[in-house]
């Protein structure tokens, strides 16, 4: 028999508190009434509502479904979520990973940016969340309720530091979890999203499913940002015969049979000479493995306007 009190943090002042991996396992959270806490739940969940907080840090483990903030303030997060929602909030600084289009309503002075952290369970939550680490709409806020002349959200220094605003938990107890914040450790790859890009030349690479295809995703953004390049966004999704055609034109048909095989991840870099660089990166280091890159600067952002549009309409957005 599951006892609700397990699952909720209620009327906390002053205090960090926080559930292990494993000792949430997918059940609902409740998070209420708490000011000045520090609150971590470093497992995966199936919803998670948080109100009336003030003044808290919270870092919350992959939610399969949604987070919902009702009426808090003043709150600085880390979430990584199916569904993220506000609604009557103030000044909620927010690192992101959210598989759809993050909604804000009634709130205002919104801050976001991308979900950055590392424990070693953290992979296994994501997938027992089903989320997938390449799917993160972070920056792609839809304001519920906008006011001409004003803007109730934007995004976070893009060099701000996740442990400024959540720092690591000071209890014995969760202290245990052995948390990164660096950057490049992050689960989470960190992507650029709506922020302005450096150069007018982009580059689609996508790898088809196997064994290894999230390694090799993750081994290409770790070698062309080791070459001054930026990762844009990332997704993960499911074509069909007839989206290769449309996103990969001429060479179609070298990559519809990999597709029945699962759920392609599709990376855009940015920078002088992302074509070139992306290509001589896959043929050094992938070389026995399948990769679609885009041919030519000319073509390229081409490229990355199929794949996306087509991807946005698979996921919905």
């Amino acid at each position: 028999q599951i006892d609700p009190k397990d699952y909720t943090f209620s009327g906390l002042k002053d205090e960090t508190v926080g559930r292990l991996p494993g000792k949430v396992a997918g059940q609902q959270f409740v998070i209420q009434d708490c000011e000045n806490c520090s609150i971590y739940i470093f497992d995966h969940s199936a919803t998670i509502t948080i109100d009336d907080c003030v003044n808290c840090q919270i870092f919350l483990g992959p939610i399969k479904g949604s987070v919902f903030f009702r009426d808090c303030k003043d709150c600085k997060c880390v979430v990584a979520c199916q569904q993220f929602r506000t609604r009557d909030c103030r000044k909620l600084e927010v690192f992101l990973c959210c598989a759809t289009q993050p909604i804000i309503e009634s709130s205002t002075s919104m801050k976001f940016g991308c979900f950055q952290y590392y424990y070693p369970e953290l992979a296994l939550q994501f997938k027992d969340a089903g989320l997938s680490i390449f799917n993160n709409t972070w920056s792609n806020i839809h304001d519920f309720t906008p006011v001409s002349g004003e803007n109730n959200w934007g995004l976070l220094p893009e060099n701000a530091v996740v442990q400024d605003y959540v720092p690591l938990p000071s209890s014995e107890e969760l202290k245990a979890v052995r948390i990164s914040t660096d950057a490049t450790r992050s689960i989470i790859p960190i992507t650029r999203g709506q922020r302005q890009k450096s150069s007018d030349e982009s580059c689609l690479a996508v790898f088809f499913a196997g064994d290894y295809t999230t390694a090799n995703a993750r081994k290409l953004i770790d070698e062309m940002i080791g070459k001054g390049f930026q990762l844009v966004q990332t997704k993960e999704v499911s074509m069909k015969a007839e989206d290769a055609h449309r996103v990969f034109q001429q060479c179609a048909s070298e990559f519809i049979p990999l597709l029945d095989k699962g759920p392609v991840v599709a990376l855009e870099f940015n920078g002088d000479g992302a074509v070139e660089g992306c290509r001589s990166t896959i043929n050094d280091v992938f070389s026995g493995t399948k990769v679609f890159v885009s041919e030519s600067k000319a073509s390229a952002s081409q490229d990355v306007d199929n794949f996306y549009n087509f991807a946005d309409m698979q996921m919905g957005m």
